[in-house]
């Protein structure tokens, strides 16, 4: 039983070696009610980046074909001679890439994805994609210049300038202030399943348009979803009509944040019929409208089914070009056959 009260209060750390260790490290902290969910929240943690480091970059580039994985070696064109820049005078150097969740913290053992691409001709931009890499801490070789690198963990993901001199070698830590987002489903009413729950990720902001982004769409319950730290739009969806139930909810570096989701629905099946009881007409189309005329769900058959948020409807089936209307409520948890009968 979800209590949205309950002064039980539990908040867990990311694990950033999913997989290595049974569970998850837990201590006491505070949990939040809103909007149907409950929150579970941790201390902030605002480890500064270190100046020079940006996530400003656009990745809608075209992604080329990896590179041999392990030890890459990255060539650029000398513009005045055209030879290769990475000759064997010494000059090239040796990069180890690392990515941790926080300043603090460990380094990340698996399911990093790196990307290396030239630097761009205008702020903001990428160039050509160089190299995608898959080890979690790569050795690079790069030939002296400038370099945007992209470091990609889940949804979560930063990207870096960095200036390589001659024959030096160094390691780059990429720290992603990055945390991790389970959503699950409370136990639901009557006969409806789990299975039938998806979410939305979404922005906090909006833009010009008073829309917000999509990070992430149709999400499955008690999935960890990575994600950089900041805080986030959920909108989970039972079924595909408007039993929705949406919230904001903030994601800490380092930290998984549960949010536990209280949907209340119905479902209903619709039938056309020419007398009470009788067999369902195929080929209906069907409407669902609110009291005040706005559509809900729109489908064709003989007998749909539906899950509604609780409330007052109007089921509009349209049959060999006549129309036939009937009012019906959803109660929450109650499974219900809305009969329209064609007169």
């Amino acid at each position: 039983m979800m209590l949205p009260n309950s002064s039980r209060h539990t908040s867990t750390t990311l694990d950033p070696h999913p997989g290595k260790r049974s569970g998850y490290r837990c201590w006491l902290f505070g949990v939040a009610s809103v909007v149907g969910f409950v929150l579970t929240t941790v201390t902030p943690s605002f480890a500064q980046l270190p100046e020079g480091w940006s996530t400003d970059f656009d990745l809608n580039t075209p992604m080329q074909a990896p590179k041999e994985e392990g030890k890459t070696t990255i060539k650029k064109k000398n513009k005045s001679t055209g030879q290769d820049a990475t000759s064997a005078d010494g000059n090239t150097s040796r990069v180890q890439l690392t990515a941790q969740l926080t300043a603090d913290g460990q380094r990340i053992g698996e399911d990093v994805v790196w990307r290396i691409f030239e630097e761009g001709n205008s702020p903001g931009t990428l160039g050509k994609l160089l190299a995608k890499h898959k080890e979690p801490s790569p050795v690079v070789a790069l030939a002296p210049g400038t370099y945007a690198i992209n470091a990609s963990f889940g949804r979560a993901n930063l990207t870096r300038r960095i200036t390589v001199g001659k024959g030096v070698q160094t390691t780059e830590p990429f720290v992603l202030n990055a945390g991790g987002l389970r959503v699950r489903i409370a136990a639901l009413p009557g006969t409806m399943e789990a299975s039938k729950a998806h979410y939305d990720i979404l922005t906090d902001e909006r833009d010009q348009r008073g829309e917000r982004a999509t990070v992430l769409s149709h999400a499955k319950p008690d999935t960890i979803i990575r994600l950089n730290s900041g805080i986030y739009h959920i909108v989970s969806r039972l079924g595909d009509a408007n039993a929705t139930v949406d919230a904001d909810v903030t994601v800490e570096a380092g930290k998984l944040t549960e949010a536990m989701v209280n949907h209340k629905a119905g479902r209903i099946t619709l039938k056309l019929v020419t007398r009470q009881g009788g067999e369902a007409l195929p080929d209906t189309q069907w409407t669902i409208l609110t009291r005040e005329g706005q559509t809900v769900k729109s489908s064709v058959g003989a007998l749909p089914t539906h899950i509604l948020s609780p409330g007052q409807y109007v089921a509009v089936a349209t049959s060999q070009g006549q129309v036939y209307r009937r009012d019906f409520e959803v109660t929450n948890g109650q499974m219900t056959e809305v009969e329209v009968l064609r007169q």
